[in-house]
């Protein structure tokens, strides 16, 4: 069923903007975000009701007997198109992540398996450098520490484009890897893992945080090598006190790794916020798509075979040098489908 008073409501509200926007009153640049979110939509709904009109008149043409041949030619078409032009309707009045279009702090980080975890962090994180350049994203390291060997101790870093966050927010959870190490002499094929995790980006009016609750510790950061080693206070840890949750950055700007700190712990508190929310929305069932935990399992990459298994969708592709070499829009696409079809499942149960 087509929810016709949700319909209205929202080319009343386009109607609104576009007049807001004409006049120059009111917040532009909020008002410009909204119409970019309202045009889609009601275009998919004037397609919807072009398509109802067309079926409306052939209808009528059938009890005319010089148009009724063509009517019958017309209605078979129009009438196959009917279900497709519904479902886009559906779909685009789906209820939106006021988040989706946020950039995203992405955090990748080894999990079980030693240096082979640290190892397969980095491979993630190429992984996602290159389908961000691909998407035309930007791409900012805030916090890199490598591992002895080349892999990843810890990398943060924030991503900005259009729609970042919409894309990347299935990626959070454990990557697990199957494969034979550098370092393993006897061919053994080794199980380890990493932990991802895609936060939005938040804005101070988003999350307040009381200068109390928080403790900034300025420590030493080595500086370039060689004869210009020098060592700086300028490495910041913020520990927010309640949550206990710890934040450091180390660029070469004491103030602006104030900055950055607060920035990602920002990040942090919001998808706190957000995680907790959606506990409570959905207490009695998990999305489809997993519960975006840390500590579950949502994908599986194995050379050997050179397959990867998404755990939460059922997805296998036989194409995993591609998909390391950045190919994730087959498995952003089949995510985002199948977040949706739970949403109208909900919707419709």
């Amino acid at each position: 069923m087509i929810p016709i008073d949700r319909i209205r409501q929202i080319k009343e509200r386009l109607e609104y903007v576009e007049a807001r926007m004409s006049s120059g009153t009111g917040d532009i640049a909020a008002l410009g975000r909204e119409y970019a979110e309202l045009r889609p939509v009601v275009a998919v709904i004037a397609d919807w009701e072009q398509l109802q009109s067309d079926l409306a008149e052939a209808q009528a043409m059938l009890s005319d007997p010089e148009m009724r041949e063509l009517a019958e030619e017309e209605l078979p078409a129009l009438k196959a198109r009917l279900p497709q032009v519904e479902h886009a309707v559906q779909l685009a009045l789906l209820p939106k992540d006021s988040a989706d279009a946020r950039a995203a702090m992405l955090e990748i980080r080894p999990g079980t398996g030693g240096e082979e975890a640290a190892l397969f962090a980095g491979d993630l994180a190429r992984m996602y450098q290159r389908y961000a350049e691909a998407r035309g994203w930007r791409w900012e390291v805030i916090e890199d520490q490598p591992s002895d060997l080349g892999g990843l101790k810890e990398l943060v870093v924030r991503i900005a484009g259009e729609g970042v966050f919409a894309r990347l927010k299935f990626e959070s959870g454990v990557h697990r890897v199957q494969r034979v190490p550098e370092t393993e002499s006897g061919g053994r094929i080794h199980t380890s893992a990493a932990t991802v995790a895609v936060l939005p980006e938040a804005e101070e009016v988003d999350i307040r945080i009381d200068p109390n609750d928080i403790r900034i510790d300025t420590m030493r950061s080595s500086g370039a090598g060689g004869q210009h080693v020098n060592t700086t206070d300028s490495a910041v840890r913020i520990t927010h006190i309640p949550t206990g949750i710890v934040v450091t950055s180390s660029e070469k700007s004491q103030h602006r790794n104030r900055e950055i700190a607060m920035q990602v712990l920002r990040a942090r508190l919001f998808d706190l916020e957000r995680s907790k929310a959606d506990e409570a929305r959905s207490a009695d069932r998990k999305s489809q798509v997993g519960s975006g935990d840390r500590s579950e399992r949502i994908r599986t990459y194995n050379f050997p075979q050179g397959r990867m298994t998404d755990h939460r969708i059922g997805l296998t592709l036989y194409k995993l040098d591609q998909i390391m070499q950045g190919d994730l829009d087959e498995i952003v696409d089949a995510l985002i489908t199948e977040h949706q079809a739970g949403l109208l499942a909900e919707l419709q149960a």
